[in-house]
């Protein structure tokens, strides 16, 4: 039975007729939707223009407080329908907002966007939308890592095969293996951190960046058009400031911002590959709901849909990094309009994509099924050959020739080869090499215990945790509670 709370929930928010984001419909979360709503962007917009209005005010300007009070008593009471009859006449959405709010404000339409540009709003409530965006990826992100950082621990000496050039390699741990995902978002965490920390506010800097009309505004009086940049910069939660701007931020931020959110879309797009590598191989499996239909046409089918999911909409949101590099690249002079419409898309949808990335991140490796046996038997087949130059040292130091021995096992490794490929019989090197004189008095058997070729695998995994994921822990540590969220259809 469907969940009819579920069912009323996507009727709200779904539109049959029209076309609609899949980003918004299926795979992000409302709360990262929310942050990119055009409620959020408007509401922020009469926000910006109420810290302008104050700040004017408290520099000097005639502006009231019965003014300031009326701006305030309707900051999220936004008429959508007035504003896109006013767009529609105006073309342009920022004047239909002033004229849409002026509507209800009758008394501070004079002072609404005094010596403003549009950037002022425009830019400046991207950020703030941009800023907000980056601190819920950081949740997301150290709770990915937090699981991972578990699944390492539980499997940290469990063997298994290595792979390099995606062929059979030297034996590690299942363990060791999940802590190369999570350094990787480690890694990531760097970057986001780095962004967060230096993320500046556009401030007020009139129409091409030089402030000419506050300064008019103030008489020619440089000191208060200063203050003023700061007094916004503050009301509105930053503490930097771009040093300059044209009539907008620079767009090196958001392509750097960009290659952030890119970077953790390559993460987690080589996990979701590696897990469904593995689960080809049944090795791993990420979770299956009971009740849930891997194929319409194969019902035994299992297949990794929320990995298949991430990598796919990883593979999106690294595909917009081009566009915010050629944005930032094609700035001419002090701005061009065509940066608006490419980053409408190109923003926002970046960060539901990685949203929802990190959201089926967390869901997998919360419910991720290892098959040790499976793991086990695919490791015992390739173990012989692994085995191979402690085999070797194991007949030196039993009195033989190394030089002579080395091609005794060369032959036999490469008829035993020849069985498993052209035959598909076992891999019986061992006894090829128990039958061989040059062998008949070693422990062959003695070699295939495969803790003898982790390494430190298994220590590696304790140093890695205690070293690297436990100050994450620490320092995020509330954001850490809670279930992972469920994945959407």
């Amino acid at each position: 039975m469907l969940d009819q709370k579920l069912i009323t929930k996507k009727v709200l928010y779904v539109s049959h007729d029209i076309y609609e984001n899949p980003l918004i419909t299926r795979y992000a979360s409302r709360e990262m939707a929310g942050i990119w709503s055009a409620q959020t962007k408007h509401s922020t917009w009469r926000r910006l223009w109420i810290a302008l209005a104050e700040s004017q005010q408290e520099l000097g300007l005639p502006i009231t407080n019965a003014q300031l009070t009326e701006m305030r008593a309707t900051v999220d009471n936004i008429d959508f329908d007035l504003a896109a009859d006013f767009e529609l006449e105006r073309r342009h959405d920022v004047m239909a907002h002033v004229e849409t709010w002026a509507t209800q404000c009758p008394a501070a339409k004079p002072i609404i966007h005094l010596g403003a540009t549009s950037c002022y709003v425009t830019d400046n409530s991207e950020l703030l939308q941009i800023k907000q965006s980056l601190l819920v990826i950081r949740r997301r992100l150290v709770q990915v890592i937090d699981q991972l950082a578990k699944f390492a621990v539980e499997y940290r000496d469990l063997p298994c095969l290595g792979f390099t050039h995606l062929q059979a390699a030297q034996p590690t741990t299942v363990g060791k293996r999940a802590t190369l995902w999570c350094w990787d978002l480690l890694l990531d965490l760097e970057e986001l951190e780095h962004r967060i920390d230096t993320i500046r506010f556009r401030g007020v800097k009139g129409t091409t960046g030089t402030q000419a009309t506050f300064l008019s505004l103030f008489e020619g009086d440089h000191d208060k058009v200063e203050r003023l940049d700061q007094l916004v910069t503050e009301k509105m939660g930053f503490t930097a400031r771009h040093a300059v701007t044209g009539q907008t931020y620079t767009r090196k931020f958001d392509s750097q911002v960009m290659a952030t959110l890119n970077g953790l879309g390559q993460s987690c797009h080589k996990t979701g590959s590696d897990i469904r590598i593995l689960q080809h191989k049944k090795e791993l499996e990420e979770p299956f709901e009971k009740n849930q239909i891997g194929s319409s046409a194969m019902a035994y089918k299992r297949n990794p849909m929320r990995s298949e999911r991430m990598c796919a909409l990883a593979r999106f949101a690294m595909s917009l990094q081009a566009g915010a590099d050629a944005t930032m690249a094609t700035q001419w002079m002090e701005r061009t309009l065509d940066d608006s419409a490419i980053r409408r898309l190109a923003v926002p949808q970046a960060f539901l994509a990685i949203d929802a990335c990190l959201i089926l991140y967390r869901n997998i490796t919360d419910g991720m099924v290892v098959y040790p046996r499976t793991i086990e038997k695919h490791l015992n087949e390739e173990l012989p050959f692994m085995a191979t130059e402690e085999i070797l040292m194991a007949g030196v130091r039993a009195g033989g020739d190394r030089q002579d021995l080395h091609e005794v096992i060369r032959v036999h490794s490469q008829a035993a080869a020849a069985e498993v490929k052209q035959n598909a019989l076992p891999n019986d090197l061992i006894s090829r090499l128990q039958k061989d004189a040059a062998f008949a008095h070693i422990d062959l058997a003695g070699t295939l215990d495969a803790r003898k070729y982790i390494g430190r695998a298994p220590e590696q995994v304790d140093s890695f945790i205690a070293e690297q994921v436990e100050p994450v822990r620490e320092r995020y540590r509330t954001e850490l509670a809670g279930e992972a969220e469920p994945v959407r259809v």
